[in-house]
């Protein structure tokens, strides 16, 4: 709404923020563009070296664009980015060339992988197909035909000219009312009452209401002026020209080949007229520390084209030539003109760092961001600023993503190398990294490993999938044979615990589950106009609940148990969660996040009730603690706070204590439990049971594109509530177009693990969100965002590494609709 004077009911102008963007590279001058054309005018681009080329990863930057990853949000950035530079042009030439891609297989295994690919790419609405030999040969005649088994072809990717697009959008933003001002360092970054004010260069001091720092590899050193921790990595990357072909001679373009991707050995390819640009991946990691990468001055002192540009080690390109002249055999008789080691920036997800920092308000991070994706980004930092929120789903890349055991030098540095290393790797969606790992341990960890669990990692913790201990359970199951991706860090014991699970009981650990403890005063009617549901409740009570955004999205899902009058735990996702809520609490609650000092076990299973009621002095029968109840008792000599909560769709509890007992509420239930046949189960199993019930994992199924309507949890949306945050836009939504829907897989054999495309009639109409074999059912299960009108039983196919593999649209929930196994 409009500010209103009280002396007029015409509405107040608001002044126009003062931003300030550190960088004039490619995403600032992209950020400025965005900016200026939703209104923002009053904006100071700052930049330390000469325009046009200040000399960052930008300056340098061969600009291929290959749209298709395995994430949907940097797919969509990397989309705008094509759609926005193909209308733009600078200095007489066009910024962007759609000359198409393609990524080759000298491998079965990178074969598979590019059909995994293509169905990313359906999935997420990019034109591509996997081609034969013969093809890529007709492509790329320089090719050696015989050693490549197919390739991925997308005619819409091709090459950026990132500095002429640099240029189209700072003559736009220009011509809106920005400024650009280079040989501007900055040296300070002011700051009032947790607020940005200001900005302070060696040629003056820039006030400012919003600060974005899109410094490139020298966010860190930007970050550290404001007190913001930026966590990227640096690393030197090569990049080379050869000289002369005589196959490339009489060539008018800059270049009419795709783009080309060998990522059997780590390399790609773009012409630049009649040579060849080769980029490599394949060397040792050159880690670049971001506070000693001289200025610009400085470099060309030390004979370096610029900043971003370190010298040639020819002995990292070695290897590599000799994998380039195998795959051409043009380049058996050429040289190396000239070449680089190129710096830009990984973090140690791979992923984009936007957002806006809690303990500095107004100051702004666009880092970690390459040409590829930098005016979807730009677009979704603008639309953040402006409107309070991107378009599309970034959790991907918000700065609060990262846990503290993250965040520290020698973890960004050793996860940003090996981000590095895997850039062209195949990588499964469940491979942990390698290091540094055992990081966070629960309690429960030295019992873990005695029962050989399996263990995969997940921010930073040691999360066991299975248990060995459990392998003579899986004796004599009749399960179908796995294809090798889908079999990658999966066990039959899985299906052993979680048929023991619906036949016993399990225990699980959920200590990495986000635990926020929630005080003061107001602590009630802080959440309750926080979050969706009812939370006006006795003490005792436990309430499924959601956090939305202003538009009505779903930001988060929370259980929240009241434990005492003014004292909640809540039951969280993420750090993001912990930084929403901090934002928004007044001065009598108190948020703290408990993880850490403390565990939890599930005990779950039709026994649970047997294996705990001997062990508490409290009554645990139905009637005396129902479902979605709360108590703080005791198991054996171990205080807890039980909840009765089930995410597998059985009998039981989550157990709370503090980590130091942790161990010992483990033994006790272990111990008690020989008799009941009580096992250790993972996540693997978990997941089985989870998606059966259809309970939604937030981030994979459900995010703040999606509205709980759409999303199937609608029924956790109390709208006769005065108010909650989304409230007043759900109200103006109208009906879904657009469902969660479940599939399950016709043929008991087939599985599929997530990010699969959905097709309705031959056409992809929407993608699977996650997906795993329910052991109970005989089927895989597959949740799926698909058309609103899709009846139960509608036949659809989902494709699986090329495959269209027949579903069927299901009702939910598809195991124990009556909730008849809970509620006992």
């Amino acid at each position: 709404m409009s500010a209103r004077s009280p002396w007029s009911s015409a509405p107040v102008p608001r002044p126009v923020p003062r931003v300030v963007v550190i960088g004039a590279g490619i995403v600032g001058c992209s950020l400025a563009d965005e900016l200026t054309a939703r209104g923002w005018r009053d904006v100071t681009v700052l930049e330390q070296g000469p325009l046009p080329a200040p000399g960052g990863s930008t300056s340098h930057a061969p600009g291929l664009v290959f749209r298709t990853s395995p994430s949907r949000t940097l797919t969509a950035f990397a989309q705008y980015t094509v759609e926005k530079f193909t209308s733009l042009e600078a200095d007489g030439g066009p910024c962007f060339r759609q000359v198409g891609g393609l990524e080759l297989a000298t491998t079965p295994q990178r074969l598979a992988d590019l059909h995994r690919r293509a169905g990313h790419a359906a999935a997420w609405g990019v034109t591509g197909e996997v081609v034969g030999p013969a093809r890529c040969k007709e492509l790329w005649p320089l090719l050696d035909e015989s050693v490549v088994l197919g390739g991925f072809h997308t005619p819409g990717d091709g090459l950026a000219h990132a500095l002429h697009a640099s240029r189209a959008q700072l003559d736009r933003a220009t011509a809106r009312g920005a400024r650009f001002l280079d040989r501007h360092t900055v040296t300070g970054i002011e700051r009032q009452d947790g607020r940005v004010t200001a900005v302070v260069t060696d040629r003056g001091t820039f006030p400012a209401d919003h600060v974005v720092s899109a410094a490139g590899f020298w966010g860190p050193v930007v970050g550290r002026m404001a007190g913001v921790d930026v966590p990227l990595q640096p690393l030197a990357h090569q990049y080379a020209r050869t000289g002369p072909l005589p196959e490339l001679s009489g060539t008018t373009a800059e270049a009419s080949k795709p783009i080309l991707r060998f990522q059997d050995r780590d390399l790609y390819f773009r012409e630049h007229h009649d040579r060849l640009g080769i980029g490599s991946y394949a060397h040792r990691p050159l880690p670049v520390d971001p506070f000693a990468v001289p200025a610009y001055d400085e470099a060309r002192s030390r004979n370096m084209d610029m900043p971003s540009s370190y010298p040639f080690t020819a002995e990292d390109w070695a290897p590599s030539w000799e994998d380039c002249r195998r795959l051409m055999p043009a380049l058996r008789g050429a040289g190396i003109e000239s070449g680089f080691n190129g710096v830009f920036s990984f973090t140690s997800d791979g992923m984009p760092v936007l957002g806006e920092s809690r303990t500095l308000r107004g100051f702004w991070l666009a880092e970690a961001v390459w040409v590829t994706h930098s005016a979807g980004v730009a677009k979704a930092v603008a639309e953040w600023m402006v409107n309070g929120r991107p378009e599309i789903d970034v959790h991907e890349c918000d700065l609060t993503r990262f846990e503290e055991a993250q965040r520290s030098p020698a973890y960004v540095r050793e996860r940003g190398s090996q981000q590095f290393v895997e850039v062209y790797d195949v990588v499964h969606p469940l491979q942990p990294m390698d290091g540094p790992r055992p990081l966070r341990v629960s309690p429960f960890h030295a019992r873990q490993q005695q029962l050989g669990a399996h263990f995969l990692e997940g921010g930073g913790w040691e999360r066991p999938h299975w248990y060995e201990a459990n392998a003579g359970l899986a004796e004599g199951l009749r399960l179908p044979a796995r294809d090798a991706w889908s079999a990658r860090h999966w066990s039959p014991v899985a299906a052993a615990e979680a048929l023991a699970t619906r036949e016993k009981v399990a225990l699980y650990d959920m200590t990495p589950l986000r635990r926020l403890e929630v005080t003061g005063p107001g602590a009630l009617s802080f959440l309750d106009r926080m979050t969706t549901n009812n939370l006006r409740k006795k003490p005792g009570a436990v309430t499924y609940t959601l956090l939305l955004d202003e538009t009505g999205g779903i930001r988060s899902d929370l259980t929240v148990a009241r434990l005492a009058p003014d004292r909640f735990q809540v039951g969280a996702n993420s750090p993001a969660d912990l930084d929403h809520l901090l934002r928004h609490a007044p001065a009598d609650v108190h948020i703290r996040d408990v993880t850490a000092g403390t565990c939890c076990v599930g005990v779950w299973g039709p026994l649970a009730r047997d294996l705990v009621q001997p062990l508490t002095p409290d009554d645990f029968s139905h009637e005396a603690f129902g479902y979605f109840r709360a108590k703080e008792t005791y198991v054996g000599h171990v205080p807890v706070t039980a909840l009765r909560l089930s995410y597998v769709g059985e009998l039981g509890w989550e157990l709370y204590t503090t980590a130091d007992l942790g161990l010992r509420l483990w033994d006790t239930l272990w111990e008690a439990g020989r008799d009941l046949g009580v096992i250790a189960a993972g996540r693997s199993a978990f997941n089985s049971l989870r998606l059966e019930k259809g309970y939604r994992a937030w981030g994979a199924d459900m995010t703040d594109e999606h509205t709980p309507y759409e999303a199937g949890v609608g029924f956790a949306v109390r709208r006769d509530k005065a108010d909650f945050v989304g409230k007043a836009a759900l109200e103006r939504r109208g009906e879904p177009v657009r469902r969660l829907t479940p599939l399950l897989l016709d043929d008991p054999a087939s599985v599929v693990l997530g990010k699969e495309p959905v097709h309705v009639d031959g056409v992809p109409v929407g993608y699977v969100t996650s997906a795993s074999y329910g052991y109970t059912l005989g089927r895989c299960v597959a949740y799926a965002w698909l058309p609103a009108g899709l009846a139960s039983g509608t036949g659809v196919h989902v494709e699986y590494f090329g495959e269209k593999v027949p579903a069927t649209v299901a009702e939910e929930p598809l195991f124990d609709p009556q909730m008849s196994r809970i509620r006992r």
